[in-house]
């Protein structure tokens, strides 16, 4: 007698299971369309339930935020935007919620990119132009809010790879990049700036120009002595991509007259350091600039082969120049020599 009620009340929750595996695995209603939808900032799982819903993505609203209880998830959904696919059904929807699975633009700062190389790759990826950005890095209340003490941003957001969501401010994405710098240059780094006697923006400047400067990982330390020994002594640091910082491009070639024109960033024409970095410097510059190489080196030159030749005296140094140079004069001939070996072989198999 009591077996039947059983076996009624199991078929029933069988059916109902059935029902709601078919509920969720049905797709989307929203047709044949792919969409995007906000959830913003703060928004209740009830409220991102009538999103779903105004946007004709739900089936069963009721069934929806049961799920949401049963799960956990309706007490934090991310805020964001979310790419929602013609192919995919309730289950996938729940799931991207689930995970947090909004748009993000992948963005990567290199070691030495300048502050308008960043602005290109955030206008590239459609997140604020390069104008916008370029005024913004220099707004006094941003500055002021990240209590930054220089003229702008520049250097002071962190090579790395950064997950920009989609509709983040270009202030908060400068802040990320900000607050990844301040994680690194903590602690140890921070005590030792302290320690030597330089401020955050004093070593970050250094820093930047020490990555501009060198091409080897060996020469960091060495290179960061010259200025240091430069700045202890008064002598002008004379760093080239000092020089053409706001001017041109560091891919540019730096003329004599690049070395002679009046900005506050020329170590040519002012003494000390610049006001603020040149570029974003990498932890390895930035370790260099709070540990040069116990050397006396006040001067180095290039070898043209990505190296340089340091040296203690004026006289040391201009030798090296003058290898510099025939080094350099012999690489333009053996250039004329080959392009002229060339024309002459097109003009034979004319």
């Amino acid at each position: 007698m009591t077996k039947k009620p059983l076996i009624i009340t199991g078929l029933s929750i069988s059916l109902l299971c059935l029902y709601l595996i078919f509920q969720l695995l049905l797709p989307l209603p929203s047709g044949t369309k792919n969409i995007e939808i906000e959830i913003p900032k703060g928004a209740t799982f009830r409220q991102v339930a009538d999103i779903l819903s105004r946007e004709n993505l739900l089936r069963n609203k009721t069934l929806f935020l049961a799920l949401g209880r049963i799960s956990g998830i309706d007490r934090k959904v991310r805020a964001g935007y979310y790419a929602l696919y013609k192919s995919m059904n309730t289950l996938d929807l729940f799931r991207a919620l689930r995970k947090g699975q909004i748009i993000e633009y992948e963005i990567t700062v290199i070691e030495g990119d300048s502050l308008r190389e960043i602005a290109d790759k955030l206008s590239g990826k459609g997140i604020v132009s390069r104008d916008d950005l370029l005024n913004l890095s220099k707004d006094p209340r941003v500055l002021a809010t990240y209590e930054i003490d220089a003229p702008s941003v520049e250097g002071y957001l962190f090579p790395d790879t950064y997950k920009i969501p989609k509709g983040m401010s270009p202030e908060d994405a400068l802040g990320m990049m900000i607050g990844r710098m301040r994680e690194k240059f903590a602690d140890e780094l921070a005590d030792r700036a302290i320690e030597i006697g330089l401020t955050e923006n004093e070593v970050l400047t250094l820093a930047s120009i020490i990555e501009k400067e060198a091409a080897t990982d060996q020469e960091r330390t060495l290179i960061s002595a010259v200025y240091h020994n430069r700045l202890k002594r008064g002598i002008p640091l004379q760093a080239d991509p000092t020089a053409i910082y706001g001017v041109k491009s560091s891919k540019e070639k730096i003329t004599a007259e690049d070395l002679r024109k009046k900005t506050p960033y020329n170590t040519y024409v002012i003494r000390g350091l610049p006001p603020g970095p040149i570029a974003s410097p990498g932890m390895k510059s930035i370790t260099a600039a709070l540990n040069p190489a116990y050397v006396p080196y006040i001067y180095f030159v290039s070898n043209n082969d990505g190296t340089h030749q340091f040296s203690v005296t004026a006289k040391e140094h201009q030798s090296a120049v003058e290898v510099y140079r025939e080094k350099k004069q012999k690489e333009k001939e053996m250039r004329e020599k080959e392009n002229s070996t060339v024309e002459q072989e097109v003009q034979k198999g004319k």
